[in-house]
């Protein structure tokens, strides 16, 4: 089981910092270079796009926490993909605008897989001290 929650860890973390890269290199061209499928919500207003580059900048750097994680944070990581899920479903319409409806199917399932993975992997951590 070791073995399989190191691996989660690490595919969660690459996850992470894949997504957060490609999301944030959209946020700056939308809203700084009128380009890319953020360009119509963005552009003229480069202000508004500080959520998307703050959240994207969090999600890379819990990737990076996770690339060095212990078994403890699966409780964590299973947060962050709640969170993260939670907020692509309740704001599905920015998928829709944009065009990159693809990109929101892909990301809010692998933030599902990952909650339940994680809670999964922390449930097998908890059995495993309470069988010492």
């Amino acid at each position: 089981m070791l073995a399989y929650r190191n691996f989660l860890l690490r595919f969660d973390a690459a996850f992470l910092l894949i997504a957060s890269t490609g999301g944030m290199t959209v946020d700056i061209a939308g809203s700084f270079l009128a380009r890319g499928p953020e360009a119509l919500l963005l552009n003229g207003v480069p202000g508004a796009a500080i959520g998307f580059i703050e959240a994207h900048g969090l999600a890379f750097i819990l990737g990076v926490m996770l690339w060095r994680a212990g078994s403890s944070l699966h409780v964590v990581g299973a947060a962050v993909h709640l969170l993260l899920g939670t907020a692509n479903l309740l704001f599905w319409q920015f998928f829709i605008l944009t065009g990159t409806l693809a990109a929101g199917y892909m990301t809010a399932g692998l933030h599902g897989f990952f909650v339940l993975a994680h809670l999964v992997a922390f449930n097998a951590v908890r059995w495993e001290v309470a069988a010492r």
